[in-house]
């Protein structure tokens, strides 16, 4: 069961990516509309863009509670002695690999130093996110080990990092996708195995992850524009 959940959720949002919408341009006076429609490069946003993370995060908020403590105690029923260390490095693997092949010379959306900025802004912003909520909401963990919760911290990682790998090599090869998503999903699946996090908990942070650092893409042209007329 929690095997082909896992499944479901990883093929979910790897079709979700692939949707796209059409281009919004503004309309004005010739010069205006120019400008408008440089400027509008800088902000591309998808229905791939927001449709994951606003699915994950609403599918969290509905399994919040009975949802969450059923499937708990069914997994916990079938795996009680259960434990794994995997999921306290598995959440940073897509990213080492992207950036491994950026350093290999391997083409990606940015250059490898863009690479590393991108990675570090994700990472801070989505955890920024998820730490904040954690200490605002206080829910307590499947094993009653702390009030810390909600949303799983590693799960966001796992995400933030699989979406990279994604926005950056996705690309070339569906592969990629599947394999940073493939990583992030065990990474969720493992915190629960480990009842250390709630179905809940994992659906969140996944949103969150992939949520921040979509934000960050889509806003990263604009904000190297900002940087150069700054230096100009």
């Amino acid at each position: 069961m929690v095997a082909r959940i896992l499944r479901t959720q990883l093929f979910c949002v790897i079709f979700c990516f692939q949707i796209v919408s059409p281009e919004v341009i503004a309309q004005g006076s010739f010069e205006e509309k120019n400008k408008t429609e440089k400027d509008s490069t800088l902000w591309k946003i998808k229905a791939g863009d927001v449709i994951p993370p606003v699915t994950l995060a609403l599918a969290g908020l509905v399994a919040q509670g009975r949802i969450s403590r059923h499937f708990q105690r069914e997994v916990h029923s079938k795996y009680p002695n259960f434990h794994s260390k995997a999921d306290e490095f598995l959440p940073y693997a897509p990213g080492v690999i992207s950036l491994g092949l950026a350093s290999a010379g391997v083409k990606g959306k940015h250059k490898l130093g863009d690479q590393v900025i991108l990675a570090l802004l994700s990472n801070i912003i989505a955890q920024g996110v998820t730490q904040s909520l954690k200490r605002v909401i206080k829910y307590p963990r499947p094993d009653q080990s702390d009030y810390y919760s909600f949303p799983s911290g590693h799960t966001t990682t796992a995400f933030a990092n699989a979406t990279i790998l994604h926005e950056e090599y996705g690309q070339r090869s569906v592969l990629y996708s599947i394999g940073g998503y493939g990583t992030a999903t065990a990474v969720g699946g493992l915190r629960i195995l480990n009842n250390k996090h709630w179905l809940a908990d994992v659906l969140m942070g996944a949103g969150v992850g992939i949520g921040a650092t979509k934000a960050l893409y889509i806003s990263y042209p604009w904000l190297q524009q900002t940087v150069r007329r700054m230096k100009h």
